[in-house]
């Protein structure tokens, strides 16, 4: 690919639409229980598996540099793929559509909408756990088969699970995979695929656009901080809070909770009783939990609106990642026409198997089967998606129903 001339690549399922890629991640967003490891799955299952939108390669190193950046790696990677598939119209809706819902509920929960059966025991909560497990476990065995494949990788795969379950950290996830790449770069050959897969992390985006995207995030970071306690301005300085808090996590979802404790509860602006309320209601929605950023906005009315409130947070929070995957897809997808990026991008591949093991693990596992019910049910919803080939919404919503009727 040439340097000043970026293409427009053509996914192994074709050139879409911003319609069609909301409507795939809109059903995931209303489905995508368990957290963001399950998200990945889900998103393989969807996007790999069932639609053929990008290689199993690609989707890989999606999720190795998405890892790598900070903020919500599952969101990112579904902006990247939305960018990938239908531009920049694309990525916003593919974040619209899978992190809206959650976000609503938790607004309308701050407001006192409280969702029924929302208790950590409830029935239905526990089968869509269990169906997470299931989801979690299809993922890394088709990752494994395609990306760990052979003694060398297998072992890269197995030191990045090792390393992970003994140091259980964001920064550990990201050691594990940068390692990984080291290990790729001196001891595996170059990884070869077809041009499906090669193309799969490609972006209509310009190299010029990357950089002011990249330039922009610099300076919304260095420059809130100054700006809210110049003005003295309410608004921004809930915009300053949420976007440094989207800024400097690395791993997102649990990460993120010490950083708006706080930015929020330091504050005064919401009390530790509402805060950790929250925080329970969090586990009991679909998406991202970075849409918490909507329950706490909510809490800290703008403009005397607390759907106001509610909206800021969340863009606040998310806008540093979407700069982040506009700057950094078109210089990783320099790098893979290398054949020492290759090496290295295949270790980070077999690595990135080993880490979301090690999450199948802890947390998926460890939260996900908490009696022989719901480790039957995990078993019968991975034969489902493994076996009968069902699409991943069908089995969560499905092992919810049974959950309810019979957890």
């Amino acid at each position: 690919m040439s340097e000043q001339t970026p293409t427009t690549p053509t996914a192994p399922g074709g050139r879409g639409t911003a319609a069609e890629v909301f409507r795939a991640f809109l059903l995931l967003g209303l489905t995508s229980f368990g957290g963001p490891v399950a998200h990945l799955g889900y998103f393989r299952e969807a996007f790999v598996a069932r639609r053929g939108w990008l290689g199993e390669a690609a989707y890989a190193d999606l999720v190795a540099l998405c890892q790598f950046l900070p903020g919500p790696a599952s969101s990112q990677v579904g902006m990247a793929i939305g960018l990938r598939r239908a531009g920049y119209a694309g990525m916003a809706a593919a974040w619209a559509a899978f992190t809206l819902p959650s976000a609503v509920l938790m607004a309308a929960f701050a407001l006192g909408v409280q969702a029924i059966g929302a208790e950590p025991g409830a029935g239905w909560l526990l089968g869509l756990k269990a169906a997470a497990v299931a989801v979690v476990a299809h993922a890394v065995l088709g990752m494994a088969t395609n990306l760990a494949a052979g003694k060398r990788p297998a072992t890269i795969a197995l030191a990045a699970l090792v390393l992970v379950l003994l140091v259980p950290s964001a920064l550990a996830q990201v050691a594990a995979i940068a390692l990984g790449a080291l290990a790729g770069l001196f001891w595996l050959t170059a990884r070869t695929g077809t041009d499906s897969e090669a193309d799969g992390a490609s972006v209509p985006v310009r190299r010029r656009t990357a950089v002011a995207c990249l330039a922009v995030f610099a300076v919304l970071l260095a420059g809130l901080p100054a700006a809210a306690a110049l003005s003295g301005n309410a608004a921004l300085a809930t915009a300053d809070g949420f976007y440094r808090a989207g800024s400097l996590v690395f791993g997102g979802g649990h990460v993120v909770l010490p950083l708006l404790e706080t930015e929020v509860v330091g504050s005064g602006a919401v009390d530790h009783a509402s805060f950790l309320a929250g925080y329970g209601a969090a586990q009991a929605v679909p998406g991202p939990l970075f849409t918490f950023s909507a329950y706490l906005g909510a809490l800290m009315p703008v403009a005397g609106s607390p759907l106001l409130g509610a909206a800021l947070a969340l863009v606040a929070i998310f806008l540093p990642s979407a700069l982040l995957v506009v700057g950094a897809l078109p210089f990783w997808e320099r790098l893979r026409d290398h054949a020492r990026a290759r090496r290295a991008m295949a270790g980070a591949g077999a690595a990135v198997v080993g880490v979301l093991a090690a999450a199948l693990y802890d947390p998926v596992f460890l939260q996900g089967v908490v009696s022989p019910a719901t480790m039957a049910l995990a078993a019968v919803a991975f034969v489902a998606l493994a076996v009968w080939r069902l699409p991943a919404w069908a089995v969560v919503v499905a092992a919810g129903a049974i959950g309810f009727l019979a957890l």
